[in-house]
């Protein structure tokens, strides 16, 4: 049985604006770690299946390695989603017009209250992830936590903006108590651009659904 095989990719986000290289560098190796991982139980997996068919002895170890593969490759997926949406001298707001502030605008208020509710969303207690999804269905813009990296994905959403708030993200530079200020850093490093090609990418929104 063929098994997909994925590589790490690079980001090259040296120099970010409070985000430190030192922690770029471990969170990283952090990266690689969920895709070798994920690259290990795909080909378990596929071995158990490999005479096409999963015996009753083997039906715990199947249901465990199929449990962890999806925090596994969520986890490799969420943080290719949330380094790619960062650059040097990122930040500011997107620009008036583009795919993701007209979304936004079309379901928040106004892109100060999708801000508000987006880093708020960041700052609840626990680790995990503020995303803001697309429905492509409605083209309206709704901001979640995810916990674990496979826990609270909405099906059929495309993540927009992904800030990664798992302590990993900030320790090195900040302490616990001022994960307040790891997410101003986020915020001021996000390439805009790349969220709007993510909103372009995603389904388009009907005349109805404006």
């Amino acid at each position: 049985m063929e098994t997909n095989i994925y590589k790490a990719q690079q980001f090259n986000l040296s120099g970010l604006d409070g985000i430190s290289d030192k922690t770029l560098e471990m969170h990283f190796k952090l990266y690689e770690g969920y895709v070798k991982a994920t690259n290990d139980l795909t080909a378990r997996i596929a071995a158990i299946l490999a005479d096409g068919k999963v015996d009753k002895e083997e039906m715990p170890a199947y249901s465990e390695l199929t449990r962890r593969l999806g925090f596994e490759y969520n986890g490799m997926v969420l943080h290719e989603y949330y380094f790619a949406n960062m650059k040097r001298q990122g930040g500011g707001e997107p620009s008036k017009g583009s795919s993701f502030r007209e979304a936004v605008e079309r379901s928040f208020p106004s892109f100060a209250i999708w801000k508000t509710d987006f880093t708020s969303v960041a700052k609840m207690r626990g680790v995990g992830w503020s995303i803001a999804y697309l429905d492509p269905a409605t083209g309206h813009v709704s901001n979640h936590w995810v916990e674990l990296h496979e826990s609270g994905n909405v099906a059929g959403f495309v993540p927009l903006v992904v800030m990664d708030v798992w302590e990993h993200a900030y320790l090195l530079d900040y302490a616990p108590s001022d994960r307040p200020k790891y997410i101003d850093a986020f915020m001021a490093n996000v390439d805009w651009s790349a969220v709007d090609r993510r909103t372009r990418a995603a389904a388009p929104v009907t005349a109805a659904a404006r």
